[in-house]
C-alpha cells in the first residue's frame, strides 16, 4: 500500500495500492477524477488532487513541475505522467485494456502524447473565453 500521509494530516493518512493525481483547479480534470473515483476505489486505487501538500513529498517533484500533467503512481511504485499515466492506468480496468494494446502499435503513443498535450493546453478553456484562442486570433 502507498500511503498519502504526512505530519500535516491527522496521522490516519489515506492508503491505496496506487494513486491518480489530478489538477483540482481544472473543472475538466475534476469531472474526470469524479468519474473514475468509484471504479478505482473498487480496485483499491486512490484519487487525489495534485495540490494536496502531501503529493509533493510523495512524488518528490518541484511544485512548478507537478501541475503540468496528470500523474499516476502505480502499485509497483513507478510514476507516470500525461499520456503514459493514462496507458498505465488502463491496465487496471478490463474495459480500458484496448488502450494498453493499442499503445504497442508503432506511432500510437506519438498520437496519444499529441492528443494529451492538446487537451492539457485547453483544459481550462471555457466556452468562448480561452487564452489560447485569444492568442491565436492576434
Amino acid at each position: 500500500m502507498i500511503s498519502l500521509a504526512s505530519e500535516m494530516t491527522d496521522c490516519k493518512g489515506r492508503h491505496a495500492r496506487g494513486w491518480l493525481f489530478y489538477d483540482a483547479e481544472c473543472d475538466f480534470c475534476t469531472r474526470i477524477a469524479r468519474f473514475v473515483a468509484k471504479p478505482m476505489r473498487r480496485r483499491r486505487l486512490g484519487v487525489a488532487p495534485l495540490q494536496d501538500p502531501r503529493v509533493i513529498s510523495l512524488l518528490g517533484m518541484p511544485p512548478d513541475q507537478l501541475l503540468l500533467a496528470v500523474r499516476y503512481l502505480a502499485p509497483n511504485g513507478a510514476t507516470y505522467s500525461g499520456a503514459n499515466a493514462l496507458v498505465a492506468l488502463s491496465r487496471e480496468f478490463w474495459w480500458a485494456r484496448p488502450l494498453t494494446w493499442m499503445s504497442r502499435i508503432p506511432g500510437f503513443m506519438r498520437l496519444m502524447h499529441a492528443g494529451y498535450s492538446w487537451v492539457a493546453r485547453h483544459r481550462k478553456c471555457h466556452a468562448a473565453t480561452c487564452e489560447h484562442r485569444i492568442v491565436a486570433r492576434v
